[in-house]
């Protein structure tokens, strides 16, 4: 028997094991040392929306749902906050009295003065309306943050809310603009502050977190000596792109909230927590993270438990082994086409990209929000599906010696691409260019992206599961000696020129200490060196046999 296909049993193996390995390590169980010494929490934000609603575009559920979502987390609460008086066909209050729920009711403020005049007007119709459910009145949620009024403005209406209605009256902002306007506080009967660590302008890890938390109330508590603090907003969000040393995850979720409630008795917090379900449509203003803060999902499920371990994936298991069916129809589909090559390099191969193409779906579907983002994940699947089988069939080519496709530059794939969209393509012979045109265009993808990341980071996460495929492709060539050299020009050094250059600036912006942005930076540098190799400066006689290869695999248009 030759020694390459002696390997192969052994390569499958190692192969699998590892599959198991890399989904299990990170979903392990996790901060089941972390006790949890409440199980009810003081207050949390609620929003009933569901997929498909949106404030942004006045979709509302219906009373009905309303109804399911405070029945689901009555037990859990003693009180909910909610942010606005003028939604939807539902009285929040009503619902929540019925569950004896209590309430923070809100007035959305903003710099409309004609629409904030119709929430106050809803906010003390239903203050006085339910005086034994709303336990307070919160005029106005981060308005200063915003800009949205001057501070003269915001008392107007909290001493016109305060003349109207018996509950305390409060204001809430990030604890920041409490302290540069503390004049407010004359003007309120509580001082409501919002504690964010992962959102500070030096963002916290968890493990540091409930120190400046600490901080922050004793510093309030020192700054307004004769208000009650209470803490309108104390949270951590379950995904997203990491922010320094702050990593939103649901295992630094659950660490977050079961050490706050320990502090919480420790300091006597009156607090509400952000909040009860995840809010979908917040995505379109902060991305991932504004949609990951909910103890529940969207879909109304837990997203761990109060007490106990907690998995960072709880489908992990169906992820490895979607990696491993998918790794493994690869191989047998390639061992049938070339089976003369050496196959554990084809079984380790196709292990890769089966892993690949799993990570890519674990981590794009999820957090496809909208019909547009669903498209963009269907469109990026398939192209990353399509260069998985045609990266397999190079391999196996190369490994048999069976003639390869010849070399094509960036300028060819732009002619190609061009072509497509006028509709003056011909798919005859599209093997031919199909391998290089296309991981030459998740090249540019990836150049455009990286801009974003570095001139508008704060919202954008890291595209890993994007270019899964496309570094694994880079890698195989690299190990085979198959990156093309020379041959390239004007759009190699624009894409792995913009590329590199901004994932380098990037990752000097992002700091040591975001691991995330580094490992994404490393990746993007690999993904910008394929094509930087191709213009790399060369002797004048080899520019004839660049130029004739170059010639040689002129475009199909």
């Amino acid at each position: 028997m030759p020694v390459s296909r002696s390997l192969t049993a052994p390569a499958l193996l190692l192969a699998a094991l590892v599959t198991i390995l890399l989904w299990w390590f990170p979903n392990r169980q996790q901060a089941g040392d972390v006790p949890m010494v409440a199980d009810r929490f003081n207050s949390v934000s609620f929003a009933p929306f569901r997929e498909g609603h949106s404030p942004l575009r006045n979709t509302f559920p219906t009373a009905g749902q309303v109804d399911e979502d405070i029945r689901l987390i009555a037990p859990r609460v003693r009180a909910i906050r909610s942010y606005a008086s003028i939604e939807g066909s539902y009285d929040v209050a009503e619902i929540a009295g019925r569950h004896g729920v209590k309430m923070w009711k809100g007035a959305w403020l903003g710099r409309d003065l004609r629409q904030n005049d119709r929430e106050i007007e809803a906010l003390i119709a239903t203050a006085n309306r339910h005086p034994d459910v709303v336990e307070r009145v919160v005029v106005g949620n981060e308005v200063l943050l915003r800009r949205d009024l001057p501070v003269e403005e915001l008392a107007r209406q909290l001493d016109r809310v305060k003349a109207a209605v018996r509950q305390p009256v409060t204001y809430a902002d990030v604890w920041e603009f409490w302290a540069q306007f503390p004049e407010l506080a004359k003007h309120v009967d509580i001082v409501t502050i919002h504690i964010l660590p992962y959102w500070e302008d030096e963002p916290l890890g968890v493990d540091v977190a409930m120190a400046h938390v600490r901080d922050v109330y004793r510093r309030m508590k020192a700054m307004f000596p004769d208000k009650p603090i209470a803490i309108g907003e104390i949270g951590w969000p379950s995904a997203g792109r990491w922010r320094e040393g702050a990593i939103p995850s649901r295992v630094e979720q659950a660490v977050f909230l079961r050490r706050f409630i320990q502090l919480s008795q420790e300091e006597g917090f009156d607090y509400n927590f952000i909040e009860a379900f995840d809010q979908v449509w917040k995505y379109r203003n902060e991305g991932t993270v504004g949609a990951a803060w909910g103890l529940w999902t969207a879909d109304r499920e837990p997203k761990f438990d109060l007490s106990g371990p907690v998995r960072e994936n709880p489908w992990w298991a169906w992820y490895a082994g979607a990696a491993l069916l998918l790794g493994g129809a690869m191989f047998a589909a390639a061992m049938r086409a070339w089976p003369a090559a050496a196959l554990w390099k084809l079984a380790l191969l196709a292990a890769a990209l089966g892993n690949g193409l799993a990570y890519a779906f674990c981590g794009g579907w999820p957090y496809a929000f909208d019909e547009h983002l669903k498209l963009a994940f269907a469109v990026n699947i398939l192209g990353q599906s399509l260069l998985a089988a045609l990266l397999l069939r190079r391999v196996g080519q190369r490994l048999t010696g069976s003639p390869v496709e010849p070399a094509r530059n960036g300028a060819q794939a732009s002619t190609n691409l061009r072509s497509i969209f006028r509709g003056r393509f011909r798919w005859r012979d599209w093997r031919a260019f199909a391998f290089e045109d296309l991981l030459f265009l998740f090249t540019v993808t990836a150049a455009v992206l990286q801009m974003m990341l570095l001139f508008d980071p704060r919202y954008r996460d890291f595209p890993f599961p994007t270019f899964a495929v496309p570094l694994v492709a880079v890698i195989a060539r690299a190990l085979l000696g198959d990156l093309p050299r020379r041959g390239g020009g004007w759009a190699e050094w624009l894409a792995g020129g913009v590329l590199l250059g901004c994932a380098i600036a990037s990752a000097v912006v992002e700091g040591p200490h975001n691991l995330q942005a580094m490992g994404w930076s490393a990746c993007a540098i690999g993904l910008a060196l394929p094509p930087l190799l191709r213009v790399r400066p060369f002797s004048r006689e080899v520019v004839p046999a660049a130029r004739a290869r170059t010639e040689s695999a002129a475009p199909v248009a």
